[in-house]
């Protein structure tokens, strides 16, 4: 098994290596100058996720179609996550992971207009879309969609259910000394009344649960940045300048390379906001709006939240505790974010661990809703048949993450997450025409308001 293991861990390196981060930063730039910088409507964005289409064509509103997304995107990456990629690259990893995320924007955008564009209808009313739409309808490639849906099933297995449930029983067992076959059953239970509602269940719990938590860890955050005041604006300066010096300094940073910086950051902030894995749109696809262009906005506010903002207050947060106590080991991410959590008075390390339960929970029912998607898609005969089963197994997989170990696990889902993205990220570049005609007809020439000619009244 270890011998296995490390087989995949190898392969799961050469997936996320070099020629993957640049394809994804490349698609990233091109996408966000092709389409004339679709970032500095990020207000705009904004505002649109909290109006609601209620004569629009959808299952859900936009907002639950983000907020199913926020959860599934906003993780224990965000918080461990950031201070690994600290610990192996250096103070300078924040400010590439920070970039990732600002021109990400572009790609997530893109991503959510292609899933209205070619979403469809079933007779039943529901709306499906994705990535493999946008191939099979916008491509003709069939084949290239079904394995998308493929791996986009496998990895809801991994990073989906099994590793968060995990994390969960980890965290519990390690905060508050809770078995974690206890912490199994009661989690199994609650995922269990969540998913067997369908997306509308799912959007309700994460449109409740993804701004408490999200405000919840924010406030954390400032605090510590209130308490590390002086330190706050030198972690800055450190984490600029480390991104471009070819040694990181200062402080209780030693080595830390310019290409190790830029290495951790952008692999750190390419997977903590998905921007071009493709899993996201399948959501956005359920969205109640006018026309694609409203939603793709819409869409693109969610790398915003993640990336832009949690992970960059996450990464002050680690750098500026690391200048203020110089002499700590900053070598393992979770011991380092617990470090820094612990400068709040009592509550720092429950407030840590919560934060961390309900990041991983909302994982779970978020990547629910993309691997029924992709089951739908797989077996269009018999999808709700499939779906029951789908849900049955996922239900039985996040009580099995939460009692046995899984390094394996977590490098077959990495292998899975970089595989889905080559089939989407071809979407995006062969229908960047597409993207460019549809943003030109709503977005340049100042026409939101207008409904498509392929939406409902």
């Amino acid at each position: 098994m270890e011998s296995l293991n490390q087989i995949i861990s190898d392969i799961s390196a050469l997936l996320w290596g070099w020629p993957m981060i640049i394809l994804l930063l490349g698609t990233h730039i091109y996408l966000t100058i092709r389409l004339r910088f679709p970032q500095r409507k990020i207000f705009t964005a904004i505002r649109l996720s909290v109006t609601r289409d209620k004569d629009a064509t959808g299952d859900v509103s936009q907002f639950g179609a983000l907020a199913t997304a926020l959860a599934a995107t906003i993780g224990t990456g965000n918080i461990i996550g950031i201070a690994t990629a600290v610990s192996l690259g250096g103070p300078g990893a924040v400010f590439w992971c920070w970039i990732t995320g600002v021109f990400g924007i572009a790609t997530k955008y893109s991503e959510g207009l292609l899933a209205i564009k070619y979403r469809v209808k079933t007779p039943d009313g529901t709306m499906l879309g994705g990535p493999m739409y946008a191939l099979e309808r916008g491509l003709g490639w069939k084949w290239l969609a079904v394995l998308f849906a493929l791996f986009a099933f496998l990895a809801s297995f991994g990073i989906g259910s099994t590793v968060q449930a995990n994390a969960i029983s980890t965290i519990a067992h390690d905060t508050f000394g809770i078995s974690p076959w206890l912490t199994g059953v009661v989690v199994t239970v609650l995922v269990a009344l969540v998913v067997l509602g369908g997306i509308r269940s799912i959007a309700r719990v994460c449109g409740a649960l993804v701004p408490f938590m999200a405000v919840f860890y924010v406030v954390g955050c400032l605090y510590i940045l209130i308490v590390n005041g002086s330190y706050v604006w030198p972690a800055v300066q450190l984490i600029v300048s480390s991104a471009f010096s070819p040694q990181a300094a200062g402080g209780g940073f030693v080595g830390g390379t310019l290409i190790m910086a830029a290495r951790y950051g952008i692999a750190r902030g390419l997977f903590s906001n998905e921007s071009g894995l493709g899993s996201a749109p399948i959501v956005a696809a359920a969205a109640q709006t006018r026309n694609p262009v409203r939603q793709a906005l819409v869409s693109a506010t969610g790398t915003f939240w993640d990336t832009v903002i949690i992970c960059a207050l996450t990464g002050i947060v680690i750098v500026s505790s690391i200048l203020m106590h110089p002499d700590i080991d900053y070598t393992d991410g979770a011991a380092l974010t617990k470090m820094a959590f612990a400068k709040i008075p009592v509550v720092g390390t429950p407030l840590l661990a919560v934060g961390l339960f309900t990041f991983a929970f909302s994982t779970i029912l978020g990547w629910c809703y993309y691997g029924e998607r992709c089951v739908e898609y797989l077996s269009p005969k018999h999808p709700h048949r499939s779906m029951a089963a789908y849900r049955s197994a996922y239900i039985v997989a996040v009580f099995v993450g939460s009692v046995i170990g899984l390094d394996i696990v977590w490098n077959i889902a990495d292998c899975m997450n970089a595989l889905m993205a080559l089939p989407n990220l071809v979407s995006l570049l062969l229908l960047s025409g597409v993207l460019v005609r549809e943003t030109r007809k709503y977005l340049w020439e100042d026409r939101l308001h207008e409904w498509s000619d392929d939406m409902e009244k």
